[in-house]
């Protein structure tokens, strides 16, 4: 059984940085895209990012690339996000994603089939 556990949210004041790890167990990293999208209240969920590590890719939503960065440590399983220059759009609920390669290929971010429980993320101005 796939498990996806986030940590890291917390409360930032605008222009600091917060570092989300996402605790992977029960899966390869070489088999799936591991995501992060992210949903502030009364706004859709939005795909923020993905690593692909089998195909060495990554993406980023406009509003976060050169601010935010994605990576992997095998050694621990877990997927990180550190994100630097925070704003207050920024504020929402952060999820970790994953779906299998050839899914992911296929569907946005938002619609990857596994999920974690959230973690929450709020710039102050």
């Amino acid at each position: 059984e796939v498990q996806l556990e986030e940590s890291g949210g917390g409360l930032v004041q605008a222009g600091g940085s917060l570092r989300l790890s996402c605790a992977a167990s029960g899966l390869n990293f070489d088999d799936y895209y591991i995501g992060w999208v992210r949903q502030a209240p009364g706004k859709e969920r939005e795909g923020v990012s993905y690593i692909s590590q089998s195909e060495g890719s990554t993406y980023y939503l406009g509003s976060v690339k050169g601010r935010f960065t994605i990576s992997i440590d095998n050694g621990k399983n877990t997927v990180y996000l550190q994100m630097n220059g925070l704003k207050p759009d920024d504020t929402a609920v952060y999820t970790c994603t994953a779906a299998r390669v050839a899914l992911a290929r296929e569907i946005p971010i938002t619609e990857y089939p596994l999920r974690g429980q959230g973690t929450q993320v709020t710039v102050s101005s």
